[in-house]
């Protein structure tokens, strides 16, 4: 049995449509960008920097040159990442009008070690190389984007926050824009007294920056035929910050326990710990949503490696201050779209795929994405051309193709898939990959989709610790951690089918970190409330669609 065999009640179609207001009460605006995180607002800054070069282009794009819809209470809210981030793309995007000593980082990568895990012990190996992080930054990535908006807004941008971007505006093949989601409806979509419908807003270019399991990005990719030659895949990731009684000097990342080796079970993941600072680190715990054991917890993962006594020390007399989760994409360069374009349409960041998962890197490819879709917009805005004219914006998929993005992704093609052959044999693939610098094996290995992975059963979640609030903690008081903002009795944003084998009930509720899914006498039960859209359900046999605006988590620390 399989999540894929049980499809959600869910179709594109009912999220593309045309403008619906009428032409008097319609929002215009120059450039339309779809998400305030790394991709959308490094965008945001550049055409800034465009606009303030050439008056003429100002005048092109009207009153509102650029608009950024978040759909979090402000830029940062729904972000969660490691980070050790690399600066390359931040120093092109500022060109030297800031430096990396002005923006909120916690400092350089000093030293860092990779350890190999058992229950009780921890064996300090090589770091891979594809990991080494010298001259790259520790950073809290809601603080840094935060910071960007900050940028933004200087730049001219119009960042519009608490509003969720639900339906992708076409017409005779052309992306106009979007409508923006209702707000104040109830459980059973029924107008409550502080109801206020969304709105059309339309745009010369439209570009999707929404980050992983992007909503517009995911219909654009089935409205447009622009799926990549191969699925895309997921990790599942939930992180800590702590306030701690010792430094951290160093950046920590360990594979192996509590996750499995055999290839039965496809358990792909492991940990980092990584410093904030003098009084605090964060950590956090990965996995690759390919798993196969439906009692497997990434939350309850987490738990149990805070007992291993090399984290357990790091951790002594601390408190946890801080909890998010997110999924990560993991296709790499074989599950990038086919095209990054539509008429019309750009496709910027992690909802694009750009990730590097040997590397552990993404937030500089973002940006730089981010970076190249502004200039591509604006070239595609110069007199005499139109955005919409097939292949009009095609100069955005030959500059990434162009850039390091496309050169550090494709190097790395095949290393995620080789882990599918077990942990032990992943890593000697890997290994020969990393030598060979991406020419062995010479072709692409393809992904298998991750709902398409066999559900079975071990009795795993016998293991997990016992929540005592010092050192592990439940998923509910995680998710009050996570400040989260959904009314209770707001719309059900999340289509699953409610009567599903026990197996894939259970999955679900193991798998979701937010304890949104309750298996219950052949049903599954859903709180959308505890929902900090991580986005797992999605790549596990169910579809997350946007809540309204500003509902979900309230993050400050991730």
């Amino acid at each position: 049995m399989k999540p894929a065999d049980y499809r959600p009640p869910f179709s594109a179609r009912e999220f593309v449509a045309e403008p619906t207001d009428p032409p008097d009460e319609r929002i215009e605006v120059g450039i339309l960008i779809v998400g305030a995180g790394p991709a959308g607002l490094a965008c945001a800054i550049r055409l800034g920097q465009l606009v303030q070069e050439s008056p003429q282009l100002a005048e092109r794009l009207g009153d509102v040159p650029v608009a950024v819809l978040e759909k979090g209470k402000q830029p940062g809210s729904h972000i969660v990442s490691g980070a050790v981030v690399n600066p390359r793309g931040l120093r092109r995007l500022f060109r030297g009008q800031k430096r990396i000593a002005e923006m909120p980082f916690y400092g350089e990568v000093e030293a860092e070690s990779v350890y190999f895990l058992r229950a009780k012990t921890a064996l300090r190996i090589p770091t891979p190389p594809t990991m080494k992080n010298h001259g790259n930054y520790v950073a809290s990535l809601s603080q840094l984007v935060r910071w960007l908006g900050e940028q933004a807004d200087e730049a001219g941008a119009t960042i519009l926050p608490e509003t969720s971007a639900e339906r992708l505006l076409v017409q005779d093949g052309r992306v106009l824009g979007v409508r923006t989601g209702d707000k104040g409806r109830g459980r059973n979509g029924q107008p409550l007294p502080n109801f206020e419908p969304g709105s059309d807003i339309l745009a010369r270019v439209t570009i999707l920056c929404e980050g992983t399991q992007g909503h517009l990005t995911g219909i654009a990719l089935d409205t447009f035929g622009l799926e990549g030659e191969s699925p895309q895949v997921w990790a599942l990731g939930v992180k800590e910050v702590w306030k701690v009684e010792r430094p951290l000097r160093r950046v920590v990342h360990t594979m192996g326990w509590p996750l499995r080796a055999g290839a039965k079970y496809r358990e792909f993941g492991g940990s980092f710990i990584y410093p904030m600072g003098q009084d605090m680190l964060t950590l956090g715990m990965v996995v690759g949503l390919d798993y196969r054991d439906a009692e497997l917890s990434v939350h309850d993962l987490l738990q149990e490696l805070k007992t291993n006594p090399l984290v357990r020390r790091m951790l002594e007399g601390g408190e946890r201050v801080g909890w998010g989760a997110k999924t990560i994409p993991e296709g790499g360069y074989v599950a990038l779209p086919r095209r990054l374009h539509a008429p019309g349409l750009l496709l910027c960041g992690d909802g694009a795929g750009m990730v590097n998962v040997p590397a552990l890197k993404g937030i500089h490819y973002a940006v730089e994405s981010g970076r190249l879709a502004a200039e591509a917009a604006v070239d595609a805005l110069r007199p005499g051309r139109t955005p919409w004219a097939p292949g009009a914006l095609g100069t955005y998929d030959e500059a990434v193709r162009k850039s390091f993005i496309w050169s550090d992704l494709k190097a790395v093609r095949n290393m995620r898939q080789a882990f599918g052959r077990g942990f032990y044999r992943g890593g000697m693939l890997a290994s020969a990959m990393t030598a060979s610098r991406g020419a062995f094996p010479p072709g692409n290995m393809r992904t298998e989709r991750d709902a398409e992975q066999p559900i079975l059963r071990t009795g795993r979640s016998k293991r997990y610790p016992r929540p005592d609030g010092k050192l592990t903690f439940d998923k509910l008081s995680s998710v009050y951690l996570s400040g989260n903002r959904t009314r209770d009795d707001a719309p059900n944003h999340l289509r699953v089918q409610t009567r599903v084998p026990e197996e894939l009930a259970a999955l679900w509720d193991r798998m979701c970190p937010a304890q949104v899914y309750e298996a219950s006498d052949g049903r599954v039960e859903v709180t959308p409330s505890n929902c900090v859209q991580c986005g797992a359900i999605t790549a596990k046999g169910g579809r997350l669609t946007p809540p309204e605006g500003g509902a979900g988590p309230e993050y400050t620390l991730t």
